[in-house]
């Protein structure tokens, strides 16, 4: 018999709204917190002590609208956070300090969080949905110089960015983008060219949310048909239909591949978060603990594989911390 789904290893409460975005800090020296960024649909970014489980810095700057993406930069004092206010805000975190630096206005009204890409020391690039519907604009940080804005031919029809993936194979390399559109289409982007190399329709909805793998090429996308769609990107750089899995409930709102590769999660509408392995996309898990909609999913960075946490985001105000798979 398999053996039934465990527990989550605890749960952070204390949010008092639907937590729409999960960031983990605990790659850090000894004796560093490992901590946890969340962000909240009421425009509050906690920051989460995870020996104490309880909140440590609760960041107020995007008046009360929703945060829906949060990331640092190299280390957990430098953190990016985006909000239905129209703003990316960069806070300053060193030495207790909760000040917003800099921030940049997108003019965007859709759900589509950010991407961030270090591409030299001190330097990100950062791509976001644009004022204008269809497009993606991608900006070099910490200058905020307009790097380029990727605009579908006439005619393309993409509809909304939905999701983002910055990526390159290389340190120095050209940087690539994957951006996911409302139309179920998956795009690879050359940011240089600002040109599309390979478009794919892997849905018949929007695409909600996407992962990608460099070292196997690999990506997944899931929607809110219940499907996910596993693609491939070939030498050409062509994009190419892999393999699909069916399942159970339709609607997926994230989607994230574990740092090795070994394997990823799902956050369902179904208020359920699902394992799969990564290589055969075996389903190992199905962890049931919500009472609705799951909307993020996020693995730490913590450096030994025994100590990994997976933690889940809910409509529900909590915030699940499972310890699953962890042995390699």
């Amino acid at each position: 018999m398999a053996r039934p789904p465990p527990d989550p290893q605890f749960v952070l409460r204390g949010t008092s709204a639907a937590v729409h975005a999960l960031h983990f800090s605990c790659g850090g020296q000894e004796p560093d917190v490992p901590i946890l960024f969340s962000g909240s649909e009421n425009g509050f970014i906690h920051v989460w002590n995870l020996k104490t489980h309880r909140v440590g810095t609760t960041l107020d700057g995007h008046g009360r609208k929703s945060v829906y993406w949060v990331e640092t930069m190299d280390g957990k004092d430098r953190l990016l956070s985006q909000g239905r206010d129209q703003r990316i805000c960069l806070w300053d975190l060193a030495e207790g300090r909760t000040s917003v630096m800099d921030s940049v206005f997108t003019e965007n009204v859709g759900f589509c969080g950010c991407s961030l890409l270090k591409v030299a020391q001190g330097r990100w690039l950062m791509a976001m949905a644009a004022k204008a519907l269809e497009e993606v604009q991608v900006l070099e940080l910490p200058s905020k110089t307009s790097v380029c804005t990727l605009k579908p031919e006439v005619g393309a029809k993409l509809g909304m960015p939905m999701c983002l993936k910055l990526w390159q194979v290389s340190c120095g390399s050209e940087p690539l983008l994957l951006a996911g559109y409302e139309d179920g289409s998956v795009v690879l982007w050359n940011l240089s060219m600002g040109e599309v190399l390979s478009q794919l329709v892997c849905h018949q909805e929007p695409v909600m949310s996407l992962d990608f793998d460099l070292e196997k090429a690999k990506g997944i996308s899931g929607s809110s048909e219940k499907v996910l769609s596993i693609w491939s990107l070939n030498e050409q750089q062509n994009l190419q239909v892999h393999k699909t899995h069916t399942l159970v409930n339709a609607g997926i709102s994230d989607v994230t591949i574990r740092p090795d590769k070994k394997i990823l999660a799902t956050a369902g509408w179904d208020h359920r978060i699902r394992i799969f392995g990564w290589k055969k996309l075996k389903p190992l898990a199905v962890l049931d603990y919500h009472t609705a909609t799951v909307h993020c999913v996020s693995f730490s960075d913590h450096r030994k594989p025994s100590e990994r946490l997976l933690a889940a985001g809910s409509k529900d105000h909590r915030i699940s911390i499972w310890s699953i798979y962890t042995q390699t």
